[in-house]
C-alpha cells in the first residue's frame, strides 16, 4: 500500500471519529431538552446528511450559505416534500443554535420545495365498520380510539393507564405531537375493550414487580426524579404494553416495559384493509380524518374539531371543510338536471 493511500484512509477515520463525536454531543443536547425519541433520530439523521453533503466538514466551519445549498438540493434534486424540507432546517437550526450556541442563525432565502395539497382520505361509516372488525384483535381497540377519539397513531401507542377517565368519557393526550397535552372525546363502544386492555396492563405489572431486574416505566421530564415511586406505581404505565422488557439505551440502559411500535399498528392496518373490499389509499391517519369529518357533518364548529384533533392552527383543520363541499355533498352536478 502507497503512503498517499495511507494518509487518506487515516483523514477518513478521523473524520468519522470527529462526525461520530459530534453526533453524540447533539443527542445529549436532545435528550437534555426532553425530546422524544423520534425527534433524536430524525435531528440526527439530517444532521450526518447535512456533515457528509458537505464532505465531512465540521458544521462550524460552514455558514448559512452552505445550509441554503442543502436545503436546496434536497428540494430540487431530491424532490422531497415542503414538510421533510423543513424537518431538515429544524434540525440545523437546532444544531446550530444549541449545539454550537451560534448566537445568530438566519438562513437567507431559498429554493422551497413545491407544496402539493392532498385532500384527506375519509371512510365512509360502512368502510369503518368493516375495517374495525377486519382488525387483529390485539389492535382493535388503538383502531376505535384513532377513530373515536380522533388520536394520531404516535398518541394511541403513548397513553398510559390512567389517561383513560370512562366516568368523564375522556382521553387525555400528555404526549401529543410538539409534546403538547390536550383532552377529547372517549366513545361508550370503547370502554368493554378498555377493560380488557387493563386487565392486560394488571397482568403484566404484576409480573414486573416481581422481577428482580426491572426499573420501572420511562417517565417523561425526568418526573422519576421528584417522584422516585411513580415509574413502578400502575397509573403510569403504557396502556399498549410491549410484550417483552427491553434496555432503554438513552437513559442508564435501564430495563423497562416500553410500549408498543407504531408500525407494529400500521401494519395491521394494513393487514385489516386487506381483507376488506375497500379499495382507497387506508392508513392510520385516515381513521383520524374521518373522525374529523364527522364530526363536521354532525354540525360541530371548527373550534371545537381544532381542539379535539390538537391543532395549533385552525387554517389546519379547514382542510375538512373543503371534503364536505366537494362531490355530491357540496356541489350537484348539472348532469343530473
Amino acid at each position: 500500500m502507497n503512503r498517499p493511500l495511507i494518509i487518506i484512509q487515516i483523514l477518513i477515520i478521523n473524520d468519522n471519529f470527529m462526525a461520530s463525536l459530534f453526533l453524540s454531543n447533539v443527542r445529549r443536547a436532545i435528550r437534555a431538552r426532553h425530546y422524544s425519541v423520534r425527534t433524536e433520530k430524525t435531528y440526527v439523521y439530517w444532521i450526518r446528511f447535512y456533515i457528509r453533503f458537505h464532505g465531512l466538514k465540521h458544521p462550524d466551519t460552514l455558514t448559512t450559505k452552505h445550509v441554503v445549498m442543502f436545503l436546496e438540493y434536497l428540494a430540487i434534486e431530491r424532490n422531497v416534500s415542503p414538510s421533510t424540507q423543513k424537518t431538515a432546517l429544524n434540525a440545523l437550526a437546532f444544531m446550530y443554535k444549541s449545539v454550537l450556541e451560534w448566537d445568530e442563525f438566519i438562513v437567507p432565502d431559498y429554493v422551497r420545495a413545491k407544496q402539493i395539497k392532498k385532500i384527506p382520505v375519509v371512510l365512509e361509516n360502512h368502510e369503518v365498520r368493516r375495517l374495525l372488525a377486519a382488525l387483529a384483535e390485539d389492535f382493535q381497540l388503538c383502531g376505535q380510539l384513532m377513530y373515536g377519539s380522533g388520536l394520531r397513531v404516535m398518541e394511541v401507542v403513548r397513553l398510559r393507564y390512567h389517561d383513560i377517565d370512562e366516568n368523564r368519557l375522556a382521553v387525555t393526550v400528555r404526549d401529543g405531537k410538539g409534546q403538547k397535552q390536550r383532552i377529547t372525546t372517549l366513545s361508550k363502544v370503547c370502554l368493554n375493550a378498555l377493560q380488557k386492555q387493563r386487565r392486560k396492563v394488571e397482568y403484566f405489572f404484576e409480573q414486573d414487580k416481581t422481577s428482580q431486574c426491572w426499573d420501572g416505566v420511562y417517565l417523561p421530564y425526568a418526573l422519576d426524579r421528584k417522584y422516585p415511586s411513580a415509574p413502578f406505581s400502575l397509573n403510569w404505565q403504557y396502556l399498549f404494553p410491549a410484550s417483552k422488557k427491553s434496555h432503554d439505551t438513552r437513559y442508564g440502559n435501564k430495563l423497562r416495559r416500553h410500549h408498543i411500535g407504531e408500525r407494529s399498528v400500521q401494519r395491521a392496518i394494513k393487514r385489516a384493509v386487506r381483507r376488506t373490499d375497500i379499495h382507497k389509499p387506508i392508513t392510520c391517519h385516515a381513521l383520524r380524518h374521518s373522525f374529523a369529518t364527522r364530526l363536521l357533518e354532525r354540525g360541530a364548529d371548527i373550534r371545537t374539531v381544532q381542539e379535539q384533533l390538537g391543532h395549533a392552527n385552525v387554517k389546519t383543520t379547514e382542510i375538512y371543510t373543503h371534503v364536505l363541499t366537494r362531490g355530491g355533498h357540496g356541489v350537484i352536478s348539472p348532469l343530473d338536471e
